[in-house]
């Protein structure tokens, strides 16, 4: 079986790591001699920053060669319902669950069976280029893995179509895969190089949404705050600045230092805050992560 790895970058996937901490410190030295008050030392923290990870995740499309069988023409009807049904009963046979149909694969799988009889190819990218992961990505099927098995001939029923897929080792890991959990099906009849056969196509699939996304508000919540926390920082060094030229003795001069430690106790409250939040959005992207690889 040809397996295909595509490798994406989504947009939602960014984890904001801690580099370090720092929370913004007082001017003890300088106020102790003028007895002012300046509340709890921040020395120990450090700076609140911020690092941008772009994680690459692997999306698996599995595609065994197509499998042509032949065998003479005949009158037997062929249903998708019941090509799906043989599919889930090798399923059951083999101890996993059945795969549920989905509109949007059986939608993919149809457009893929009427371009190859109008086109005149049987393989898994079309003339276009369009492969299995385009197909279905048209069809607004978003995935973690999909697999698409082709078959092209004359079947007397469902069961003997589903069991020549069987027979072929890599159609049979398709059917047999325990990642998936959707299915689409097309069986058209036509002329394919001057023979009447009948084509298949099984779409599997793994839908996105079986991994919960990481939380996209959190993560704008995550980055405002490190503007909110880079400006405030900008303020308190000028703050700094201004107090160290102002005269001790002076009225203005406390007032600075009781404004500057107010900014000091915002900056540090909200780097708490931000710290926690970015805990949390981590935790979230490893178990999406952990998802979608499957481990």
């Amino acid at each position: 079986m040809t397996k295909y790895k595509i490798a994406i970058i989504p947009t939602l996937i960014i984890l904001a790591l801690l580099a370090g901490f720092y929370f913004r410190g007082n001017i003890v030295d300088i106020f102790d001699s003028v007895g002012i008050k300046l509340g709890e030392s921040f020395k120990n923290f450090k700076k609140f920053d911020f690092e941008s990870i772009v994680n690459e995740i692997k999306k698996e499309i599995l595609l065994p060669p197509p499998l042509q069988v032949g065998g003479p023409a005949n009158d037997a009807v062929l249903v998708k319902s019941k090509i799906i049904t043989e599919t889930n009963l090798q399923r059951q046979q083999n101890g996993l669950p059945a795969l549920t149909e989905n509109t949007q694969l059986n939608n993919a799988a149809l457009a893929k069976a009427n371009d190859m009889f109008k086109n005149q190819y049987f393989e898994h990218v079309s003339p276009t280029g369009i492969d299995p992961a385009k197909l279905v990505t048209n069809y607004e099927y978003k995935y973690i893995a999909v697999g698409e098995n082709l078959i092209l001939g004359n079947f007397a029923s469902e069961k003997e179509m589903v069991e020549s897929w069987m027979n072929s080792q890599g159609h049979r890991e398709n059917i047999l895969n325990n990642r998936y959990t959707e299915i689409g099906v097309s069986v058209v009849k036509g002329t394919y190089k001057g023979d009447t056969v009948w084509i298949a196509v099984q779409e599997f699939g793994l839908p996105l949404s079986t991994c919960s996304e990481p939380d996209a508000q959190l993560k704008k919540q995550i980055d405002t705050n490190k503007i909110v926390l880079e400006e405030l920082s900008a303020q308190i060094d000028r703050k700094e600045d201004e107090i160290r030229n102002t005269n001790q003795k002076s009225n203005e001069y406390r007032i600075l230092v009781e404004s500057y430690n107010e900014m000091i106790a915002n900056y540090n409250k909200l780097a708490e805050e931000t710290k926690s939040m970015v805990a949390r959005f981590n935790a979230q992207v490893s178990k999406y992560n952990q998802c979608v690889s499957g481990s």
